[in-house]
Formats: C-alpha cells, sequence, structure tokens
C-alpha cells in the first residue's frame, strides 16, 4: 500500500516557460525539450532572463506532459531534456514527470538528461530519486570567468554526470569533447526566432552586431533584462542553459 499523500497542487504542477520539439542540440539525437519556469539562484550572464520568475509561464500537470512525450515519442524522440529556470526549484512535479516518462518509455533506449545550476551534492539532496529517474545530469553554476568549449556546457566548472548504463553509452564519450563549434540550432514563427543550445563567450554579442549590419532591428532578447527589470539586472552567480529567445521589434535596442 502506497501511504504517500495525494500530491498537492504545487507538488503535481509544474511551471514550463517553453516545450519545443525536436531539439538536436542539448544532448545527443533528437529530443523533447522542457524548459521550467522559475529559477530562485539566478545566473549572472544568464541567457534565458525571461525564465526567472516564478509567476510566469504555464502550469503543466505530469499527465499534459505525459501526453506531450507519447507524441514525441511517436514521431522519433530519443531522449528528454530538462532545462530552465532551476528545475531543482520544482524537484516534486519533476519526480512526478519523471517518473511517467519512464513507465511510458518502458525499456526503449531513451535518455533523460538534466540541467542544473546546483552543484550534484545539492540536487541530489532536493531530488533524492534522480540517479533513479534521470540517466545524466549537468551541474553547477555558469562562471563567466571559466570560459569552455565542452560539448553542451557554459563553463569549465560544469560537470556531465552520466548516471545510468544508458547514460554511460551515450554520454561517456561527449564528457571531454570539445566540438569546433557548439551546437546550436535555430527555431523560426511569425514572431520570434528560437535559439537552441549553449552559445560560446561572445557569440550573443556577435549575433547583435550581425543583425544590425544586416538592418535587422532586434527587439527584447532573453539574454539582456527589459528595461523596467530591475531584479534581472542585478547581479547573481548561476545561469540557466538552453534556449535564447529574440522577439519582434516591439522595444527596439539602439546600436551601441
Amino acid at each position: 500500500m502506497n501511504d504517500r499523500p495525494a500530491p498537492t497542487r504545487s507538488e503535481s504542477v509544474l511551471r514550463v516557460s517553453r516545450v519545443v520539439f525536436p531539439v538536436t542540440a542539448l544532448g545527443p539525437g533528437t529530443r523533447l525539450g522542457v524548459w521550467v519556469q522559475g529559477c530562485s539562484i539566478r545566473c549572472h550572464g544568464c541567457l534565458a532572463l525571461d525564465t526567472w520568475n516564478p509567476e510566469t509561464g504555464l502550469e503543466m500537470t505530469a499527465p499534459q506532459l505525459h501526453d506531450i512525450w507519447r507524441d514525441a515519442r511517436a514521431a522519433g524522440a530519443e531522449g528528454l531534456t530538462i532545462s530552465g529556470g532551476e528545475p531543482g526549484d520544482q524537484p516534486e512535479a519533476l519526480t512526478l514527470l519523471l517518473e511517467g516518462v519512464r513507465e511510458i518509455s518502458g525499456s526503449a533506449a531513451e535518455d533523460i538528461l538534466l540541467y542544473t545550476g546546483y552543484e550534484w551534492e545539492e540536487f541530489q539532496r532536493r531530488m533524492p530519486r534522480v540517479s533513479e529517474l534521470a540517466d545524466a545530469v549537468i551541474t553547477g553554476p555558469f562562471r563567466a570567468e571559466l570560459p569552455t568549449t565542452l560539448v553542451w556546457r557554459g563553463s569549465a566548472n560544469q560537470i556531465l554526470h552520466p548516471l545510468s548504463e544508458l547514460g554511460e553509452l551515450r554520454y561517456a564519450p561527449h564528457i571531454d569533447s570539445r566540438p569546433e563549434r557548439p551546437p546550436m540550432q535555430r527555431v523560426v514563427t511569425d514572431e520570434r526566432v528560437w535559439m537552441i543550445g549553449v552559445p560560446r563567450t561572445g557569440d550573443l554579442p556577435r549575433l547583435d552586431r550581425a543583425l544590425r549590419r544586416s538592418d535587422v532591428t532586434v527587439g527584447q532578447t532573453s539574454w539582456r533584462p527589459a528595461r523596467d527589470d530591475k531584479d534581472a539586472q542585478a547581479p547573481h552567480r548561476h545561469r540557466s542553459h538552453g534556449v535564447a529567445p529574440f522577439g519582434p521589434a516591439d522595444d527596439p535596442t539602439e546600436p551601441e
């Protein structure tokens, strides 16, 4: 008999910034990407400031996300990547999500990769079942003074931890991998361009300059705080990973 009380609303609902399929730049193969909304540790130099506020985003139940995972599998997903925001800030809802993903996948070779700004010991404390539910975790704060060319990581202190047999198979070969260029993916909609991946130091300013030289007016970007967002402008210790959107020219930025 399971004596665990029924999940409360805060435990069973995951606040999500965005869900994207297919993702090809955050982990091996074709993946479903889930970015959680809300980050209490907030990274100085974050490329996804829009994921900080825990009061925005979408509330999605585990069953809703499980249905999305089923659809992604049917479309060829080879894995699930969860970033943010900070996944470690919603451990109960994240655990429910991963339990269902494991049940749906069964014995299929579909891996789960988690990103966190916490160090390994703290993330384990927050998510005691992480070694059981995930195949790999990338841990550690972004540190601008430690640039790196390591694949899927933003700074040299961040550590890729394979956790399972499948994780060893898929991720161990990439622990020291340094591709000539970081894997990046562009998703274009009518209103936004999404850059998925972990850009290297200087890539985003170079993108800004290239767009301006091409007479493309850049509106609000996720790597610069909104002008009225004093909280996002304050320095913090960690960094989010994953999606860097820049939107329509409704808030033009003057060239420097």
